[in-house]
C-alpha cells in the first residue's frame, strides 16, 4: 500500500519560518507590516494553539503598549487566508503554519488534558472527505480535521 501522508520538503523554523511567513503573506497580495511580524512573532512563541487575545497580551508586553485583541482577530484571518497560520476550531485558536509554502488540508490531534495539538497530514483522510463531500453534492473549500482524545504523554 502506498504511503499517503503529506510529506513536507521544508520544515521552517526560528527566522527562517518569519522569512516564509513574510513571503507567503507578500506573495498572497499583502504587505508584511511591523504589527504583522509582531502578531507573527508572538503567534509563533506559543506551544500550543494561542487565542487572539493570547496572542494581543503577548505583543502588549512585548510592544510596552496595549494592542486590541480585534486587530489581532484581523491580522490572524489574513494569516489564514495567506497559508501562514491555521485556525484549529474546536479551540478558537491559532497555530503558526511551519510551511507557509505548502497549501494542504491539516489535520489535527487536540488532546482534551493538557491542550497539545499536533498536526499531522495524510492525503488519503482529506481527498476522502473532498469526495464524499462531491458526491453529496458539496463544494468543499479546505476540510478542517480536529481529532479530540489524550496524547501519549497524558494517557
Amino acid at each position: 500500500m502506498a504511503d499517503h501522508a503529506h510529506h513536507h520538503h521544508t520544515h521552517h523554523s526560528g527566522d527562517d519560518l518569519a522569512k516564509a511567513a513574510r513571503t507567503a503573506l507578500i506573495g498572497s497580495g499583502e504587505q508584511w507590516t511591523t504589527m504583522r511580524a509582531s502578531v507573527f512573532d508572538a503567534l509563533a512563541g506559543f506551544a500550543n494553539p494561542a487565542s487572539a487575545y493570547d496572542i494581543a497580551d503577548a505583543v502588549s508586553k512585548a510592544q510596552g503598549r496595549r494592542v486590541a485583541a480585534n486587530s489581532v482577530y484581523r491580522i490572524l484571518d489574513l494569516f489564514v487566508g495567506a497559508n501562514v497560520a491555521t485556525r484549529v476550531e474546536s479551540q478558537n485558536a491559532y497555530i503558526a503554519n511551519v510551511h507557509p509554502d505548502c497549501q494542504h488540508d491539516c489535520i489535527f490531534l487536540v488532546c482534551d488534558s493538557c491542550g497539545t495539538t499536533t498536526h499531522i497530514d495524510d492525503d488519503r483522510l482529506s481527498d476522502g472527505v473532498r469526495e464524499l463531500a462531491r458526491k453529496a453534492g458539496f463544494s468543499p473549500v479546505r476540510p478542517v480535521i480536529e481529532v479530540r482524545g489524550t496524547c501519549a504523554s497524558c494517557a
